[in-house]
């Protein structure tokens, strides 16, 4: 026993220490949870982009199914992808509705060693998530936001919809029952200060059939929120913004933008006949469709312009 517990505790001070080599990925440990780091290849590190996968995959699959490392290279972007753990949960799903909010913790932990080891310019640090990831992506913009300088969502739940598995089953097929979810933003903004602010980008399948699409609206609503916007319609709705058609005769999706006063708070991107996969991803990869917007380079975009 004495020789397997010095063995672990070597191989994670290999881990911790082995510096990680431009154009691979390598595999890091951190508040005991693993998580993958992309350095691009060449000089340029413009960004650290941390990327959330969702249920029944892996940061290896997300990578491969989102063609993240491809951008990385071509961006100059820093990728940092954590990995659930099948000991936290059988499907490898986030426990975004955890009241504890301990996996979000876990994140931000590894996001500060990543940022402390490679120099991460503070601001310049963005947070994407798909389904699971995409929730627990909302827990830490709304819980962390001053490590964040943007977020994108893609199939998610808004943070605080659920504080139980059975809870975030209804609400993935029905969206929040009630507006604490609007309450859990005004909460982080009072934590936050006035001066708080966290663009968001919105991605969400018209037919997703796993996260009903209204949950897409209460994520635009607490971050509207949060962002200082006033006076919200009632009931859940959304106020009225500028809202365009995009390729209507192709791989077309509906974008509509929300401002808290001049600033531009969140970007909803509607895709009709899209299920609950990533849009643009990989179809050899579970849960990703090629037939639509590539929500990569949008995020990645998004991410782009907040530079």
């Amino acid at each position: 026993m004495a020789d397997r517990l010095a063995a672990l505790k070597k191989l994670l001070a290999l881990l911790r220490r082995a510096p990680p080599a431009p154009g691979r990925f390598a595999l890091k440990l951190k508040a005991w949870r693993e998580y993958l780091l992309y350095v691009p290849k060449g000089g340029e590190r413009r960004a650290l982009v941390v990327w959330l996968h969702g249920c029944r995959q892996d940061p290896e699959t997300f990578a491969a199914g989102t063609r993240i490392a491809r951008y990385a290279d071509e961006r100059g972007l820093i990728v940092l992808l954590p990995r659930q753990s099948r000991l936290a949960n059988a499907e490898r799903c986030w426990n975004w509705f955890d009241p504890r909010a301990s996996e979000s913790a876990i994140v931000a932990a590894q996001v500060s060693e990543v940022m402390d080891k490679l120099a991460v310019e503070p601001r310049r640090v963005y947070l994407a998530g798909l389904s699971a990831g995409g929730a627990l992506a909302a827990t830490l913009a709304l819980r962390r936001p001053e490590l964040f300088a943007a977020a994108a969502f893609h199939s998610a739940v808004p943070c605080g919809a659920a504080t139980d598995a059975h809870e975030a089953q209804r609400v993935m097929a029905h969206g929040p029952r009630d507006d604490r979810t609007d309450v859990v933003a005004a909460e982080a903004r009072a934590v936050a200060g006035a001066k708080a602010r966290m663009p968001v980008l919105v991605i969400h399948g018209a037919a997703d059939s796993t996260v009903a699409p209204v949950n897409a609206t209460f994520l635009v609503r607490q971050f509207l929120i949060f962002n200082g916007a006033v006076e919200l319609p009632a009931g859940g709705a959304l106020p009225p913004s500028p809202t365009r058609v995009v390729h209507p005769r192709a791989t077309g999706y509906i974008e509509t933008e929300f401002y808290s006063g001049r600033r531009l708070a969140a970007r909803l991107l509607t895709i009709p006949g899209l299920g609950h996969a990533w849009s643009g991803g990989d179809p050899a990869y579970g849960y990703f469709d090629d037939g639509h917007l590539d929500a990569t380079a949008a995020i990645l975009d998004f991410f782009a312009s907040r530079l």
